[in-house]
């Protein structure tokens, strides 16, 4: 909103106007302002919660320091979006249709996770959302997500244009300033379904090669696999994120880490300089998402204000969903959605934990009549809990790996 007020304003004199231009200054006020919300309104909306007596209902899982945590406020997710999106909104082109998309991802998925919240708390019902809502909500917005992306006009990526032999096309450029010439490709903005795969030479992959079998329907079914690709992802990498809101600041510590490193991904992806020299993939208007996750980024470090051990308030599915959802999405959208499993390492493993419990709990039973458990229990930080380490060293040694994850996914732009 306020780079309109630019737009207005520039051929003003009035100092400080110009700096609004920049997306690393709007950025570096994004994180500024969710920080700020997230720890001064923040205790405000826990202070409203407690009164309203918005408390967590605490499961006796056996877990030291358990009890000390029930009557804990929750729906603290209102905290984060809040955070993310009024510095968005303020600081980001909302003209730009990638602002748009993970405006309506982080409302969207956010409205999920409160009506879980909301039923859980009011209607005291502990399973809260019935599950096919929340996955009919997760697949309508990846249909969205997948059809803005086939059908917005703005949604493009650079590539060279190739000769019938498919080499590229070279052209010889003159530098109007200093007279010196050079050899550039010729490129055109085009729509695709092209990503890209860590760790490999001239690492894009296209997912029509997926589907180049059918010859002709190759060109509609690519956009077919890429909705379901999508959708698996959102639905994965949210649910994966309420799985690891389950002790104080673990999934919000995460997600900040993640949230760092995809706007870097995010800002040499849109700038031309950085992404010829790294050979990457151009994608033109997708700077302008560092403005987002600025913003998510300070929120989710706001909220390590009140939700690190002991927690002062839980985000609840209302965070939970959200935060995992955006990730999911601005990975699509700035196409790095294969790094996921990398850079969400965490969330991963937390998920897997989950599902090789219920699996191998359900075969030794069927083998055995008695079931029996891979981990003392899960999410896997629960076995650790188990094993009596303390809830704050769980969370911190998370955080390293995250951050040792986050760094070999940097190193992906280089490294192939």
């Amino acid at each position: 909103m306020l780079y309109y007020l630019y737009e207005l304003l520039k051929d003003s004199n009035i100092p400080g106007v110009g700096m609004f231009q920049y997306i690393s200054f709007r950025s570096g006020a994004a994180v500024i302002l969710s920080l700020l919300i997230s720890m001064v309104f923040g205790k405000k909306i826990i202070q409203i919660l407690q009164r309203k007596q918005i408390g967590e209902e605490i499961r006796d899982l056996g877990l030291e320091g358990q009890s000390q945590k029930k009557g804990t406020p929750t729906m603290g997710g209102i905290i984060i979006l809040s955070a993310i999106v009024i510095p968005t909104i303020l600081f980001a082109m909302l003209n730009n249709v990638y602002i748009l998309l993970m405006l309506i991802t982080t409302i969207s998925l956010g409205i999920i996770g409160f009506f879980d919240d909301y039923i859980k708390v009011y209607k005291k019902n502990k399973k809260g959302l019935a599950g096919k809502f929340k996955i009919l909500g997760q697949i309508c917005l990846g249909l969205l997500i997948a059809a803005t992306l086939f059908l917005s006009k703005d949604v493009v990526v650079r590539q060279n244009i190739k000769d019938e032999n498919g080499n590229n096309i070279q052209i010889m450029v003159t530098n109007p300033v200093t007279g010196v010439q050079s050899v550039q490709y010729m490129t055109e903005d085009v729509k695709s379904t092209v990503t890209t795969i860590p760790f490999v030479k001239g690492n894009e992959f296209d997912y029509k090669w997926l589907v180049a079998f059918t010859g002709d329907a190759a060109s509609w079914l690519k956009w077919v696999l890429y909705a379901v690709v999508i959708i698996f992802i959102i639905t994965a990498v949210s649910n994966a994120a309420n799985l690891t809101d389950g002790i104080d600041g673990l999934a919000a510590g995460t997600s900040a880490i993640s949230g760092v490193t995809l706007g870097i991904l995010a800002y040499v992806s849109g700038n031309i300089i950085y992404a010829d020299y790294l050979n990457i993939m151009y994608i033109p208007n997708i700077g302008e998402l560092t403005v987002f996750i600025a913003a998510f980024t300070g929120a989710t470090i706001g909220f390590l204000w009140y939700n690190s051990y002991p927690a002062q308030v839980f985000m609840g599915d209302t965070g939970s969903l959200a935060l995992g959802g955006i990730l999911a999405v601005f990975s699509v959208i700035i196409r790095k959605e294969i790094l996921i499993p990398l850079l969400c390492g965490i969330f991963l493993i937390e998920n897997f934990s989950v599902i090789i419990q219920v699996m191998w709990f359900k075969h030794t039973k069927r083998k055995y009549g008695e079931g029996r458990r891979v981990f003392l229990m899960s999410p896997i930080h629960h076995h650790y809990q188990k094993k009596g380490i303390p809830e704050s060293k769980i969370t911190t040694r998370f955080w390293i790996v995250g951050i040792i994850l986050a760094v070999v996914t940097i190193v992906t732009l280089k490294v192939r």
